[in-house]
């Protein structure tokens, strides 16, 4: 028997979900869908019903985004807790990822948002004063942002810190399957900052199969579920999109 919370085991929990990641032809049959409802109903029968659930044909933008970054903080928890405990910090450390956003906003004195304060993530946040959203932050679980509240354009940096701070030591040396997944990341981050538009899909689908050579390479390493979690964001990402554009503006044609 494989031990729950052993690399083996871990191993094994990737294998099994990435195989049930939507391929192409789940993308090409929702993407000619005009319409919300249809469009979700298609989606549900497919490998991307888990991250539906709780929303419906009355979910406006909002909703779908809260729901979406709901879903992505349980699948954060649930693999880590697939994982020896020296690896669960640093996994559980990629759950505030779609937050960024928001702290940054919030950080640079920003008000919060009506939308902000109704999502039970930002609630307590929202609720501080400008003055002791700083004090507020540095007393829970993203204290590691604090030291940049007042300057949002450092929080991505903060993440970055933290996440080696997290990391076991000298696993993210340079020949490592975990170096070369940031590398990856960093590229496509800094190709995608220049893209011209209608780039953007090619460069994702390019990262997409850049993981999964490096997802296949990754057997029984530390980096196997970073580089699930990365695939796993592609997808939600591409979701999100396809959900936004249909909610938001329900009589723009898709192409």
């Amino acid at each position: 028997m494989i031990d729950c919370g052993s690399l083996e085991y871990a191993q094994a929990r990737l294998q099994a979900r990435n195989s049930q990641r939507p391929d192409e032809s789940v993308w090409r049959r929702i993407e000619v869908i005009r319409e919300f409802a249809p469009m979700l109903e298609a989606a549900r029968s497919s490998a991307l019903r888990p991250w539906l659930v709780g929303l419906t044909a009355g979910s406006g933008a909002h909703e779908i985004e809260s729901t979406l970054r709901s879903h992505w903080r349980a699948l954060v928890e649930e693999v880590a807790g697939w994982l020896p405990g020296a690896w669960q910090p640093a996994v559980r450390w990629c759950g505030p990822v779609p937050d960024l956003p928001v702290l940054q906003h919030l950080a640079g004195g920003g008000a919060p948002l009506a939308w902000m304060r109704s999502d039970a993530a930002y609630q307590d946040l929202c609720d501080e004063e400008p003055a002791t959203r700083a004090a507020a932050v540095r007393s829970g679980p993203l204290a590691a942002f604090a030291g940049h509240w007042g300057h949002p354009d450092g929080l991505a940096a903060a993440w970055r810190t933290e996440f080696r701070r997290r990391i076991p030591r000298g696993a993210d040396a340079g020949g490592s399957e975990l170096a070369e997944l940031a590398r990856t990341v960093s590229s496509h981050l800094a190709t995608f900052g220049a893209a011209q538009a209608g780039d953007g899909s090619p460069l994702r689908r390019a990262l997409a199969a850049r993981l999964l050579l490096l997802f296949r390479r990754a057997i029984l390493d530390p980096a196997a579920p970073f580089v699930f979690l990365a695939l796993s964001a592609l997808d939600l990402e591409r979701l999100r999109g396809e959900l936004l554009r249909r909610a938001a503006f329900p009589r723009l044609l898709i192409a």
